[in-house]
This record gives structure tokens, sequence and C-alpha cells, in this order.
């Protein structure tokens, strides 16, 4: 498809190709999300696949005539202002740099706190509308988090405010945090642990896989079997255990214990490590288990917070098992349905250990809800010991 040129004004007579990520960022500076832009963009763009050329004044009409159906007066006066009148605030931080006002990362930041995609898109345009309102070009980072908490407070309840000013008080660096995130293959661990790693902003992760390569590296398979079987039929080769047929549920918790308890080593190092250092850790994998998470707690001063991720419907995990093996290594994928039935037993043994010992178990039907879960999980335990008010997180 060719380019449509978009011609300069009298004073500017150079000619440019048409841009969908330039009018992405004027409507975001316009107030709009970056989905919202993106969409618009992207629309704009289709209409003018058989226009071969167009003056920016008319580019700007037609934009303008779009927003003024879906958004309002307010949004279109800021869009043809641009360039006339600043049209985003200024965020100074506490060590002095400056940065736009980001609505899409003011609002995944209240969607990390708890609240709905909903929710968080009405509270975070209530506040930009005020700021542009007032005028002010610039404005502290610890201003913007008072205002948002009093918003918060007045319009969702004392609750919700609460949990936004922990969250909050969590990225001012107070104190580690240790996510341990557990589950059987295929139900969606490694891809929570990575969402919750971006929204918490947490460099530091580890997956007991990755650990348990390196130990099969390190120590051959004659002299550790277990170590080198995969966690599901890892039974099958247990010392004194002959009989491959008996693959029953103790036989497969049996062997799961076994390679966990190999792994526990390197996975209370990699805590620990990070508790010496005073930083945030995400450790994800199978080997994730009750036990461990016991042993955690003893020998660290950070917020540990555990979890287990679970498909709890079989035809859909399986779905998802076969799904993962468009994405990644086909023939992994067709093992776990080899021994579906296994994972499934041992995921049910999972489940009733983390149940029995008061472990989160978080749901995964939908990408989305899984996250926003896992996030309520881990903002409920930091505030399980947290006394401090807005005038000590903002003031």
């Amino acid at each position: 498809m060719a380019k449509t040129m978009v011609k300069g004004t009298d004073e500017d007579q150079s000619n440019i190709p048409f841009l969908r990520g330039i009018l992405t960022r004027s409507l975001q500076a316009a107030g709009l999300t970056f989905e919202e832009a993106y969409a618009m963009a992207s629309a704009v763009r289709d209409d003018l696949a058989d226009t071969s050329n167009i003056s920016a004044e008319d580019l700007r009409r037609r934009v303008a005539k779009r927003l003024t159906k879906t958004h309002g007066a307010g949004v279109v006066q800021r869009y043809e202002s641009a360039g006339i009148m600043p049209q985003t605030v200024i965020v100074r931080d506490s060590t002095g740099g400056t940065s736009p006002f980001s609505r899409e990362q003011h609002r995944r930041m209240l969607e990390s706190s708890g609240l709905t995609y909903e929710n968080s898109g009405a509270v975070t345009t209530r506040i930009f509308d005020h700021l542009m309102k007032k005028g002010r070009p610039e404005i502290s980072s610890r201003y913007l988090g008072y205002l948002t908490y009093r918003y918060l407070q007045r319009s969702l309840g004392a609750e919700e405010a609460r949990r936004y000013l922990v969250l909050v008080d969590f990225f001012r660096g107070a104190q580690p945090l240790m996510l341990l995130i557990g589950g059987a293959p295929g139900s969606g661990k490694s891809f929570v642990a990575t969402e919750l790693a971006h929204r918490l902003e947490i460099v530091r992760t580890q997956s007991t896989d990755l650990l348990r390569e390196v130990m099969r590296m390190m120590i051959p398979k004659r002299l550790s079997p277990v170590l080198h079987a995969s966690s599901f039929n890892s039974w099958q080769v247990l010392p004194g255990r002959p009989d491959h047929a008996d693959d029953s549920d103790a036989a497969i918790v049996e062997g799961y214990k076994a390679q966990a308890e190999l792994l526990s080593v390197p996975c209370e190092a990699v805590i620990q490590r990070a508790a010496n250092e005073q930083v945030s850790l995400v450790l994800e994998g199978v080997h994730v288990e009750t036990a461990l998470l016991k042993r955690a707690q003893l020998n660290s001063a950070a917020t540990i917070v555990p979890m287990i991720v679970a498909v709890l419907n079989r035809n859909r995990l399986k779905e998802r098992i076969r799904g993962r093996g468009k994405q990644a290594d086909q023939r992994r994928a067709e093992r776990y349905l080899e021994h579906f039935d296994a994972i499934w037993r041992l995921q049910s043994f999972l489940l009733d250990e983390a149940d029995r010992s008061g472990i989160p178990i978080i749901e995964n039907n939908h990408r989305d809800q899984v996250v926003q879960d896992a996030m309520r999980v881990v903002v409920d335990a930091l505030s399980t010991d947290f006394t401090l008010g807005p005038a000590d997180v903002f003031i």
C-alpha cells in the first residue's frame, strides 16, 4: 500500500509520509489512552488508503471530526491546540528528574492496586482533566500521588485508597519483596511471573526450570536420574522402584518431592542472596512447593508472598498446553500431552498442599483477570503490617 504524503504549511513546503505512530502520540498528548489513540490513528490511516496527498490542516480537521464524535470538545481543543500550549503536565520525581504525565502508566498503577480496568481508566481521566483545568505546568510526583489517593478515597472508598497507598509505599523501596509462584506445567505461572515483575518493577527473576538445567549440567544422569526426569514422571527413576507401571498418585507425588528436594538448595540460595542484597525477587516454577515456602519464611526478613497458579478445568488446561506448542517447543508440548494425566494429578496434589497451608490459589481463566487477582494477593500481603498514612508516604 502506497504511503499518504502530508503536505506542510505555506511556510513549510516539505512533504512527509503519514506516520501512525506520530498521530498516536499526538492523540495521547490530547488525553487518549494508548489503546484509544492507536485505534483512532489506525482508522485514520485506513481512511487515507486511497489518498496520495493531504494537507496537514485537512488531516487535522479529519482527526478533530473523529474526536468530536468519540471524546468531546475538551479533547478536541487540546488536540487542535498542539504547539500553542502545553498538552500535558510535567511530573517531577524525588531526584529532580522530569517526565510528562503518562495516562497509561497512571492507569496501570491503579489497576495494579486492584481496581478494574474501567475504574482505573475513569480515575486517570478525572485526574488528568483536573490537572489540565488547573493549568499547572509542573507538579511533583508526591503531589500527584496524594491527589490520586484523595480522589480514590472520595470516589471509591477508604479501602481502595489504602491499597493504592500500600503499593506506592512499596515503590519507595522500603522492604524487598519475594514472590514465589508455583503451579503445574501449562498453568500459566511463567506468564503471571513476567507480568508481576513488570508491574512491580522487579528486575531479578528466576525460574526453577533454569536452576534444574544448571544442576543437570553439573550432575550426570547416572548419579541423579531423578534430576534428569520431568517433575511429573520422575517417580519412574526413583531408586528401588523397578516397576514403571505403578503410576499411582502416591508414586507421582513421591517422584515430584524427590526432585523438588534436590531443587530446594539452589532455590533457597537464590532467595537468600536476594534477601541479603535487599532486592526484590520473583521465583517461579513447578518446584515452588510448601516445604520450600516454609523454609524461606523462616530464613528471610523480606516480605514473602507465595501463590499457586492453576487451571481448574481439565480440558482448558489441555488446550493451554496444546496452544503452548504453537509458541514454543512443539516436542515439549507433545510430551506434556502424552503425560497429561500425570500432570493433572500433580496439580491436584499441589492445590491440596496449598489449600492446607493457606497459600493463595490463583485460577487462570483469563490473562488480564489472573494478573489482577495475583496483584491483589501481593497488595494484601504488603498491607498486613502497613501502618503508614498519606502524610508519611506523600509529604
